[in-house]
């Protein structure tokens, strides 16, 4: 049986890049690009308003009074300069003319017929972006390797970009195994119940931004196992969850045996997961998950998300990590590593976790009653205002529900 971190080594060592592709430009969020992002152009590209106003040549001035010689929209371009004394009247992002090097805003001005009258406070070189202010031609602006996210569309749109080079989207096999299932739509039976773990898994897969393939249930049959097996392997991973115990229809590790298959492991020192084994089976990483929900949940999210995200070239692949007070005593009396469902909230710089109650490993409420897994070492027993380790699903208890600055 290996620890956490032995599987998760292990797993990551055969997890290689997928192969990249073209996206357009939106469809690059959250991708992780592949080469280098160079700076085309400067930046602005010229000296620009940065303030409705007038621009002029500050040492020039008569006093505080300037004729007004014109007018500069946003668009346009002016080659001829701006006459020592005079302004021109110019809007904001349009190029500062020739003959100008500063901006005052208009409501710093007093305007007299023609001419207007500039207030004491307005100051040299004020208001004017310069070229190149924000990136130079040439420049590295994002390196290969980094996540394309909102800020960076609008990069690269500055910069022309139309469409960019990415990793693929990881494809992800999601099978259930298990005669007692139904899918979604179905009306229970005596002895049936709802596969409810392809779709926690499928979302897990999107979450993370790969793509599920679902396979739907395999029969409690080692031929019907293969079967469905066989058909994912089109996807750049299978996970299954269900039949990889050591029941009398557990067949799920003798079918990747049967297909050619070799186990890496099989059991991780855990709770809950304990029965999870790993393949790789024809070049593909296979995850055998255990049937339970909360299993199979928190078993994808420690080791096939991270896999995932590795896959599609991202190099911060594990969820964050803080250490919060318990809000009540908690104790761990088994012999391995429990990870319980947890309810993590914030009270000014201190974070607080209290449980999600009865943590059988069947019961999906213990994780949509959370947003993150406590990590609790073997006969542990650690009383109300201890610190733990917690591993977050999800940050949303930081976000306010009303503004604030």
């Amino acid at each position: 049986m290996v620890t956490i971190e032995e599987a998760q080594r292990s797993i990551l060592a055969s997890i290689s890049l997928l192969e990249t592709e073209r996206v357009s430009l939106f469809s690059g969020l959250n991708r992780v690009t592949t080469v280098d992002h160079i700076a085309p152009w400067d930046i602005p590209p010229a000296d620009n308003s940065a303030m409705d106003g007038y621009a002029f040549l500050y040492d020039t001035m008569d006093g505080d009074r300037l004729r007004v010689t014109g007018f500069l929209p946003a668009g346009e371009y002016r080659s001829t300069p701006v006459a020592p004394g005079e302004a021109i009247k110019i809007m904001t992002g349009a190029p500062v003319p020739p003959g100008c090097d500063t901006v005052v805003p208009v409501e710093d001005v007093r305007e007299d017929g023609d001419a207007i009258h500039v207030a004491a406070s307005a100051k040299k070189g004020a208001h004017i972006r310069k070229r190149g202010e924000d990136i130079t031609e040439g420049e590295k602006v994002i390196p290969a390797g980094s996540l394309i996210r909102p800020q960076e569309i609008g990069m690269l749109s500055a910069m022309g970009t139309s469409s960019l080079a990415v990793y693929r989207r990881a494809r992800v096999a999601i099978l259930s195994t298990g005669d007692e299932l139904l899918e979604p739509g179905s009306t229970p039976l005596p002895g049936k119940i709802i596969n409810s773990n392809s779709y926690s898994l499928g979302a897990q897969v999107l979450d993370a931004g790969g793509e599920p393939l679902m396979l739907g249930i395999a029969p409690d049959t080692l031929e019907g196992t293969i079967e469905k097996i066989k058909s994912g392997l089109n996807a750049d991973m299978v996970v299954i969850t269900g039949g990889v115990s050591v029941g009398d229809r557990d067949f799920v590790k003798l079918a990747i045996e049967k297909l050619g298959g070799k186990i890496t492991f099989w059991k991780v020192n855990m709770k809950p997961g304990k029965p999870l084994a790993f393949a790789m089976l024809d070049g593909k990483p296979v995850f055998a998950l255990p049937g339970n929900p909360v299993a199979a949940v928190v078993s994808f999210e420690l080791f096939v998300r991270p896999s995932i995200l590795k896959a599609m070239g991202h190099d911060r692949i594990f969820r964050p990590r803080i250490q919060a007070e318990l809000l009540e005593a908690t104790a761990n009396k088994g012999k391995r590593p429990h990870l319980v469902r947890g309810i993590v909230s914030v009270e000014g710089n201190r974070y607080l976790v209290s449980t999600t109650g009865n943590q059988s490993s069947g019961r999906l409420s213990s994780l949509t009653q959370g947003n993150g897994l406590i990590l609790l070492p073997p006969d542990a027993s650690l009383s109300a205002g201890e610190k733990v380790d917690i591993m977050l699903l999800d940050r949303g208890f930081e976000m306010g529900k009303e503004a604030s600055l």
